[in-house]
């Protein structure tokens, strides 16, 4: 299984930025799609994550700015990033938890990271 993130790039204050990260490989189902920064220095942390049936989850920094979104047809989910700030500034890694068969166990994967950078 891979996941390919893209969209990430250096964008002012107040803009934004569309992510979007596409997995492909052995899969039977996805339950679960999401986004992790992490900052210079700091630990990995959830941004946000959408199960398969459209339930979303957001970290309290980011609600009302950040949109995620996923089209399971093509098992990929985006990031829509508005009024960008520069504590947004973070590697954001794209991941899924899916099946490999029917009835199987979840297994996570995780994208390589993408840049975004907030700055004047």
């Amino acid at each position: 299984v891979q996941l390919q993130a893209s969209g990430g790039g250096l964008v002012q204050p107040g803009g934004s930025l569309r992510l979007s990260c596409a997995a492909s490989g052995n899969i039977f189902s996805i339950y679960r799609m999401g986004w992790y920064r992490q900052a210079p220095g700091k630990q990995r942390d959830l941004v946000a994550h959408i199960t398969s049936g459209g339930t979303a989850v957001y970290t309290d920094s980011v609600k009302g700015r950040f949109t995620i979104s996923r089209d399971n047809a093509r098992n990929t989910v985006y990031l829509q990033m508005d009024s960008l700030k520069p504590e947004d500034t973070a590697v954001y890694y794209c991941y899924a938890n899916l099946r490999h068969w029917s009835g199987g166990n979840l297994n996570a994967y995780w994208g390589q990271g993408t840049q975004v950078t907030v700055s004047s």
